[in-house]
């Protein structure tokens, strides 16, 4: 048995090796939260494809306060 042989004699079910993007079949960078199994390349290539909206974090604050200011939101925790 050389080398090779023992190296790869058991399947890898388990960690890093055993997943790939299923877009690109990519082994790195792969994003495995709700269920996405795609590497973060692709993700950013297919994200509004897929459903997801990027958020302007300054802009959701201004609403935020406006709100606030108006009194239909209640930022005190009552």
């Amino acid at each position: 048995m050389g080398h090779s042989n023992i190296w790869n004699a058991h399947p890898k079910n388990y960690g890093p090796g055993s997943r790939a993007c299923r877009v690109c079949g990519n082994p790195h960078a792969i994003i495995r939260k709700y269920g996405l199994m795609c590497c973060r390349q692709c993700f950013r290539s297919n994200a509004k494809e897929i459903g997801f909206i990027k958020h302007d974090i300054l802009n959701c604050f201004i609403s935020i306060l406006i709100l606030a200011w108006d009194g239909e939101l209640c930022l005190c925790g009552v």
